[in-house]
């Protein structure tokens, strides 16, 4: 992957993180203008991971020959392992240690509907969230991904249009049937054609290095995202969110040079696994002992730094990894049986 979309991939990650923390520690309540923005616009920081997710996905896929099931089985194994580790873990905390996340409530099947990407709502009765409150992101994520899957029957010219129609579909017209969560309807979706249509102008040249002109676009696009709000979200965030990403791949010559970004966009995933279950816990340890929050707070960051390392590290490339060598193992003997 570019340097560039590693870098915007990390820094995504900690805008999550930090709008959480606004949420876990301050309800959102905001004194500073730094506050206010982290509080109110850090959840785009979602809508840069989908337009990424399009880019590349897209990218990554064309000119190849590549059987649905291998996809599929590649796209799980990126995703479910770790998914599911910290999944279990926020089912233990609210389990038996229900004071970290006293807002969680636990039932065996939204559970296991967790686990599977389906949609419900959440036992605490705040939404259709899973028990890993962050992976609602993950269920739209899967949801495209199945929808990209089908199209790779398809020549790759036909694969856009084929995977707007399959959006168009299911999120205005099936997601209106009681026998399909009206989760779908979100408009959020189209980003990931935002991501597609990124891939397509830079297949095709359009974006090219530069530096004045791409900054120019970030700072636009910055301005427009502090000045909008999330009511007509694919508009207001999702086109600057398209635009940062169309920049940042603009910038790759410098952000190339870089060499650390790579890492931190590699453990961006794990960061954003795992940092609701850390800031819960910095929560109640300072709520139960009585310490500084902002102290806290400056504990949990290099901590959950260093979690997502070690998860990415010891856990999520490990595995996949091994399930890629795996497959490539298996599928000789299949063609030869």
């Amino acid at each position: 992957m570019l340097i560039s979309l590693q870098a915007l991939r990390a820094l995504a990650a900690w805008l999550v993180v930090f709008h959480h923390v606004m949420q876990v520690f301050f309800d959102f309540h905001a004194d500073s203008a730094i506050g206010w923005f982290l509080a109110e616009r850090g959840a785009i920081g979602v809508d840069i991971f989908f337009v990424i997710s399009g880019f590349v996905i897209y990218l990554s896929t064309l000119d190849k020959d590549i059987p649905i099931g291998r996809f599929l089985f590649y796209r799980a194994m990126r995703i479910m392992p770790a998914y599911w580790l910290y999944t279990a873990l926020a089912a233990l905390i609210i389990v038996y240690a229900h004071e970290v996340m006293p807002i969680q409530d636990f039932a065996v099947r939204h559970f296991l509907l967790s686990l599977f990407f389906i949609p419900a709502e959440n036992p605490g009765g705040f939404g259709m969230y899973p028990t890993l409150n962050v992976g609602w992101t993950l269920n739209y994520e899967m949801f495209f991904y199945l929808l990209f899957a089908l199209s790779l029957t398809f020549p790759a010219r036909l694969r856009p249009l084929l995977i707007a129609a399959a959006l168009v579909l299911v999120s205005s017209v099936l997601a209106r049937q009681e026998w399909l969560s009206n989760f779908y309807r979100n408009s959020i979706v189209y980003e990931f054609l935002f991501g597609i249509g990124v891939g397509i102008c830079y297949r095709r040249g359009w974006i090219k290095p530069g530096l004045w002109l791409p900054l120019a676009v970030l700072a636009l696009s910055a301005t427009a995202i502090w000045h909008l709000d999330r009511s007509a979200r694919l508009l207001h965030w999702g086109v600057p969110s398209a635009c940062i990403v169309a920049a940042c791949i603009s910038l790759e010559p410098w952000l190339s040079k870089l060499r650390s970004l790579k890492m931190l966009g590699d453990c961006s995933y794990s960061v954003y696994l795992v940092h609701v279950l850390v800031l819960s816990t910095g929560w109640y340890v300072a709520r139960y002992f009585g310490f500084d929050q902002r102290w806290i707070i400056a504990v949990c960051m290099p901590l959950i730094l260093l979690l997502s390392w070690i998860s990415y590290e010891l856990f999520e490339k490990r595995l996949f990894l091994s399930a890629k060598s795996w497959l490539n193992r298996r599928e000789p003997l299949v063609r030869a049986s």
